[in-house]
C-alpha cells in the first residue's frame, strides 16, 4: 500500500503540469483562434472552472500524499512531519482558492461596470496566480524525479565458512 501511495505521489504532480498546460496553451488559445470573443469567452469561463475544481481535488490529494510521506518520513527519524512538498501543496490550493473562487466573482463584476478593480487588472492577477500554480507544480514534478525513497531490505544471510 505504502508502494502504491508513494508512485501516486511522484506521478500525479506530472499529470497536473500537464494538464495545466494543456489548459493554458492549447485548449483556451485554441477556443479563441475559432470562435469569436463573445462565443470563445463562455467556453473559456467553463475550461477554466473545469481546471479550478480538478485543482482543488488534485491539491487536496496530493497534499494528504505529502502528509503521509511526511509521517512515514519522521517515524523513520528523517525529518519533519511538515515537508517542503507539503508547503507547495498548500501553495497550489491557496493559489487555486485565490485566482480563480476570489478573483473569478470580481471578474464578473469588473464586466458589469462594477467595482475597485478594472477587468483586465483581474484577468492579470488571475493568470498570476495560474502562473504561481503551474510553478509550484512544476517544483511538485521535478522534486518527484528525485531518488526514491531507500526500501527496507532483510540483510543478506552471512556465510559461516
Amino acid at each position: 500500500m505504502a508502494a502504491a501511495l508513494e508512485r501516486a505521489r511522484r506521478l500525479l504532480p506530472g499529470l497536473w503540469a500537464g494538464w495545466q498546460l494543456c489548459v493554458a496553451l492549447l485548449a483556451t488559445a485554441s477556443v479563441f483562434a475559432v470562435l469569436p470573443r463573445a462565443g470563445a469567452a463562455p467556453v473559456v469561463a467553463r475550461m477554466l472552472a473545469q481546471e479550478a475544481y480538478t485543482s482543488l481535488a488534485l491539491g487536496i490529494v496530493l497534499l494528504v500524499l505529502e502528509r503521509l510521506a511526511a509521517r512515514r518520513a519522521a517515524q523513520a527519524g528523517q525529518g519533519s512531519q511538515f515537508s517542503p512538498g507539503m508547503v507547495l501543496a498548500l501553495g497550489t490550493l491557496l493559489c487555486t482558492v485565490l485566482g480563480y473562487f476570489v478573483i473569478e466573482p470580481l471578474m464578473a463584476a469588473a464586466r458589469a461596470g462594477q467595482g475597485r478593480w478594472s477587468f483586465g487588472e483581474l484577468h492579470a492577477a488571475s493568470a498570476a496566480f495560474f502562473l504561481v500554480k503551474l510553478g509550484l507544480i512544476g517544483v511538485l514534478a521535478w522534486r518527484a524525479l528525485g531518488p526514491a525513497p531507500a526500501r527496507a531490505t532483510a540483510p543478506a544471510p552471512s556465510s559461516s565458512r
